[in-house]
C-alpha cells in the first residue's frame, strides 16, 4: 500500500536471505495493484477456506516454489509446527520438521478487507459442497468472513444462497439478514420452501415481517403467512404445506406420473396421501409400493390406513414419538375436519432434536 516498504525483484530464496535479480534497485514505495493479494498481510496468520475439506484453516506458513521462471505459492502449512517454527529463533525453528501442507489450489483466502478484491472461490468448487457444509463455514467464520462466503455464493447462484440460509442456525440467520433490505430478504425467502421461509420471516423484527411478506409471490405469501400462525414448537410450526394428495380411485401408474411431474421437494414425496371425495384423509401409500404395484391397481387397494395423523397443535414430543413408533419418514397433519393441511418430515424432527452447534462439537466440521 502507499507508504509501505519498497519492493525489489529477486531470483532465489535461501535460508539466510533472498538473492536479488539485478543490482539496480527501484526505491519507489510499493503500491498494491487491483486484485492483488499480499501473502504476509492477507494470507499469513489468517483463516482460509479449505474448499476440498469444507472447513476453515489457518495459514501458519506459506510454501513457495520456483516454477516456470517465476516464484509461485504452492501450499500452506495449517498445522501448529509452522507457527512454532516462526516463533522460535532460526537455530531452533529449523529443527522442527515441516507439517502437512495443503495445496494452494484447494484453498482460498478471505480478502474482504482489500477494496479491489472479492472472494474468488469458483462457483464449481462451492457447488460441490452441500449447503449445510457452506453454512458450517459461515458459522465458523467471523462476521466479515461469513458475509464474504455468502456474497461469493449469491453472486453465482441465488438458489444455493437460499439453501445456505436455510441451513444457518437462528442466530446467524438474524445476523446476516439484519443489514439487508426488505427486497433482498424477500428475494432470498422467495426461493425457499414455505416452512423454511416461515422460519426466516419469523426471525425478523415484527415491524419488518409484513413488508417482506408483501414482496413475496402471492402463492408463496399465502403459504408462509398461514405457517406463521402456528406455534413453531408444535406440528403446525414444523410442517410443510406441500404434499401430494390423490383420490382413492387413482391408478398406481397415474400416481407415479403425478409424482414425476410434481415440483414438491423430494423428501416430501416419499409417500402419496389419499383422501376421500369429500377431502377427508384416508391414509398414505409409500412410493415404493407404487413402484411394485400393477399399473392399473388403485390407491384404495394399496393405502395404509394405520398411519397416524397429527393435529396442528400436537406437541413436538408427540410428533417425534409417533414417527419413531411407526418408523415414518413423513407424517400427515390434518385439521378438525380431517382435511390434510401439511406434512412433517423426519429431517425437520432431527433438526429440532439436535443440539445447537453439534456438528462442530463432535468434530464433523473438521476445523483445524
Amino acid at each position: 500500500m502507499p507508504g509501505g516498504p519498497p519492493i525489489w525483484g529477486w531470483t532465489a530464496c535461501r535460508t539466510s536471505a533472498p538473492v536479488l535479480r539485478k543490482a539496480k534497485l527501484d526505491l519507489r514505495r510499493f503500491e498494491r495493484r487491483p486484485d492483488e493479494v499480499l501473502l504476509r498481510r492477507d494470507v499469513l496468520d489468517r483463516q482460509l477456506i479449505n474448499v476440498e475439506g469444507a472447513r476453515l484453516v489457518r495459514a501458519n506458513e506459506i510454501e513457495l516454489a520456483h516454477l516456470g521462471g517465476s516464484w509461485r505459492v504452492v501450499g500452506v502449512d495449517t498445522g501448529p509446527r509452522g507457527g512454532l517454527r516462526r516463533l522460535l529463533p532460526k537455530r531452533l525453528g529449523s529443527r522442527i520438521a515441516t507439517g502437512e501442507f495443503l495445496d494452494w489450489a484447494g484453498v482460498e483466502p478471505f480478502v474482504g478487507h482489500v477494496p479491489t478484491v472479492r472472494l474468488r472461490v469458483p462457483h464449481p468448487k462451492l457447488a460441490k459442497l452441500h449447503p449445510a457444509q457452506i453454512a458450517d463455514l459461515v458459522e465458523a467464520a467471523s462476521r466479515r468472513e461469513g458475509e464474504e462466503i455468502i456474497q461469493a455464493v449469491g453472486d453465482d447462484d441465488r438458489e444455493l444462497e437460499a439453501d445456505v440460509f436455510e441451513e444457518l442456525d437462528d442466530h446467524h440467520q438474524r445476523e446476516f439478514l439484519e443489514d439487508r433490505t426488505d427486497a433482498e430478504i424477500a428475494e432470498i425467502v422467495s426461493r425457499m420452501a414455505p416452512d423454511d421461509a416461515a422460519d426466516i420471516v419469523g426471525e425478523l423484527d415484527e415491524e419488518r415481517r409484513e413488508p417482506v411478506l408483501a414482496l413475496l409471490p402471492v402463492s408463496h405469501r399465502v403459504k408462509v403467512r398461514a405457517l406463521l400462525g402456528y406455534d413453531p414448537a408444535e406440528a403446525g410450526g414444523l410442517m410443510s404445506p406441500d404434499f401430494l394428495l390423490l383420490g382413492p380411485t387413482t391408478p398406481a401408474a397415474d400416481a407415479l406420473q403425478a409424482a414425476r411431474r410434481s415440483t414438491i421437494a423430494p423428501e416430501l414425496l416419499t409417500v402419496v396421501f389419499v383422501a376421500s371425495p369429500d377431502g377427508a384423509l384416508q391414509g398414505a401409500v409409500p412410493v415404493t409400493a407404487l413402484l411394485r404395484a400393477e399399473p392399473a391397481q388403485r390407491l384404495e387397494a394399496l393405502v395404509k390406513h394405520e398411519i397416524p395423523c397429527l393435529s396442528p397443535d400436537a406437541s413436538f414430543e408427540e410428533v417425534a414419538r409417533l414417527m419413531a413408533d411407526y418408523n415414518l419418514t413423513a407424517i400427515p397433519v390434518a385439521d378438525e375436519h380431517e382435511r390434510m393441511v401439511g406434512v412433517v418430515t423426519v429431517d425437520d424432527v432431527l433438526e429440532a432434536m439436535l443440539p445447537r452447534g453439534w456438528r462442530r462439537r463432535f468434530g464433523l466440521l473438521g476445523e483445524d
